[in-house]
């Protein structure tokens, strides 16, 4: 991986600031916004970075906590849906004076970088999408009513052993408040370094970490696919859900320049197959 400085800075949005890592590249080469799963930040984006640009991406490499998430203010909208995660991402784009990008998002960010693609064409050089399905009627309802509560700071603390124990499930169950054995996980458990950071973040933004969540499992994924038109890779990393990697075929039938690439476990596997990507669709 590189040993060059990640940077972190603040952007000026209507809803207040939102927090970014940045990664100095090539000012002629189109950059690359790479976007957070939920319920986490842009902390998790910086080992990414790094290896994207060890792996021969030139351009600069921004990675921005999603409102409500990280160190950027909370949604001005009380239930806000992806097109408005989408539509700040373009603000932040425009105050930055990026007039085009290649998008990476992971889970959340995925249908971010999903919609962004579709409503800012004009913006969007390429689309990765690591980690993104629709999910059936019953289950999406059951979801959005118990998979990211609203928890209330407690004056003996129990909201602290909530936050980990909420991160630690996912790793153990889909959806992670159903612990039945048939929805046990075979995804190995972060380790505690991890599971330490991103109880942090859920701790951090406790009043909003939900907003970015339950915009997403609303997010209605392969209704709108056919209307993504920038090239697009789909990843099918080893050991994701197993649920999320089956959807690759399905929206390969849906975009219109659609390709998927299955990702070995290896350090750098991710970064080296986006940026072989990206050198195709340099324009």
């Amino acid at each position: 991986m590189t040993d060059q400085k990640i940077n972190r800075a603040f952007v000026s949005l209507d809803e207040g600031q939102m927090h970014l890592r940045k990664l100095e590249g090539d000012e002629n080469t189109i950059p690359i916004i790479l976007l957070h799963a939920s319920p986490a930040s842009s902390w998790f984006m910086q080992t990414m970075m790094q290896e994207l640009a060890a792996a021969g991406f030139r351009g600069s490499i921004l990675a921005p906590d999603t409102l409500g998430n990280g160190d950027s203010d909370v949604p001005s909208e009380e239930e806000p849906d992806i097109a408005y995660f989408a539509d700040s991402l373009n603000r932040m784009m425009t105050e930055l004076g990026i007039e085009k990008a290649h998008l990476y998002g992971t889970h959340t960010g995925a249908r971010i970088a999903c919609e962004f693609g579709i409503v800012f064409p004009e913006k969007t050089s390429t689309v990765t999408l690591d980690g993104i399905t629709e999910y059936e009627d019953d289950l999406r309802e059951q979801i959005l009513a118990n998979y990211a509560p609203k928890v209330e700071p407690d004056e003996y603390g129990r909201h602290l052993i909530w936050a980990f124990n909420f991160c630690r499930d996912q790793a153990l169950y889909f959806p992670h408040f159903q612990k039945a054995p048939q929805n046990r996980l075979s995804v190995p458990m972060p380790p505690p370094e991890i599971l330490h950071r991103i109880t942090l973040d859920v701790l951090k933004s406790l009043d909003s970490y939900s907003k970015p969540y339950l915009a997403a499992f609303n997010y209605r994924a392969f209704d709108r696919m056919p209307q993504l038109d920038a090239p697009t890779l789909l990843l099918k990393p080893e050991g994701e859900l197993a649920k999320l990697n089956a959807a690759v075929e399905t929206a390969l039938k849906l975009l219109p320049h659609g390709q998927a690439a299955s990702i070995a476990p290896e350090p750098g596997q991710k970064a080296s197959t986006i940026a072989a990507f990206l050198q195709k669709h340099m324009r």
